[in-house]
């Protein structure tokens, strides 16, 4: 049987986190591992699928990392919630990079850690032959699995937003991604991100995340908006989204046709 990380490359995305590097993504909500296999391909460096907004579970993932693999992009998966079974399920189909919603402060970061490690580093079950392991062929995955998995916690609201540094520090996040459109509706600006309170908060918090020591991340759907983001301390940014592309690409398409009335 082969030694870790077995037939399954090293986590680059992750490992570029680990130095701050810059890091392209999209996100994926169309539940399609159509979809996701011509994301993989086209070249950005991480995909998020997404399981708190969009219709995915557990069976809906598996094919989707399966269509993946050899892809250019790491397969990121937004779980629902910070719950260690939902994480345990996620990691043995195969996920190994994580977003964690709504983390509101150091020791909801350290629960979403040890859902993701196992014992004695932390809580997650042992299952000895999940597709993670493929099928119980690689060696030592038990020992090592945390080295290749990547925690990133996303900040949302006020609260967490005056814990940024104590959620960075929390030992096994590898990044810190800051959600705009939750954070604009804790502020009290919902639907309005653009907002200049809003705004000022997430230049601040790219900042003390990267003071920090630790990767900052965001969404925008406007790509145009990349490498502000990039300019204002961020270093790992998705730029829109399947739905997106796919609703405002056939629009665009449609509206060409349509005859004035």
């Amino acid at each position: 049987m082969p030694e870790w990380p077995g037939n399954q490359p090293r986590n680059a995305f992750k490992q570029a986190l680990a130095r701050c590097q810059r890091q392209v993504g999209l996100w994926s909500g169309l539940a399609s591992p159509i979809a996701a296999e011509i994301l993989a391909g086209a070249g950005f460096d991480w995909v998020v699928i997404d399981g708190e907004h969009a219709p995915n579970d557990i069976s809906t993932l598996l094919p989707q990392l399966q269509a993946m693999r050899g892809g250019t992009a790491e397969p990121v998966f937004r779980v629902p919630w910070n719950e260690p079974v939902v994480i345990k399920r996620a990691l043995d189909v195969g996920a190994r990079s994580l977003l964690v919603p709504f983390v509101q402060n150091a020791e909801e970061a350290r629960r979403a850690v040890a859902a993701a490690r196992y014992p004695p580093l932390g809580i997650r079950g042992v299952a000895v032959a999940p597709r993670a392991i493929d099928y119980g062929r690689t060696q030592n995955y038990h020992r090592n699995a945390h080295l290749d998995t990547c925690i990133l916690v996303q900040v949302e609201t006020r609260a967490a937003l005056g814990a940024i540094e104590a959620i960075a520090a929390v030992d096994g996040v590898d990044g810190v991604f800051i959600g705009p459109s939750d954070l604009a509706a804790d502020l009290g600006h919902l639907g309005d991100p653009k907002h200049p309170e809003v705004q000022s908060a997430i230049k601040d918090a790219a900042q003390r995340i990267r003071a920090a020591g630790k990767s900052a991340g965001t969404l925008t759907s406007n790509a145009d908006q990349v490498e502000s983001l990039f300019g204002l301390g961020f270093n790992f940014v998705a730029t829109g989204s399947d739905v997106g592309i796919l609703a405002r690409g056939a629009e665009s398409i449609a509206a060409r046709f349509k005859k004035s009335e």
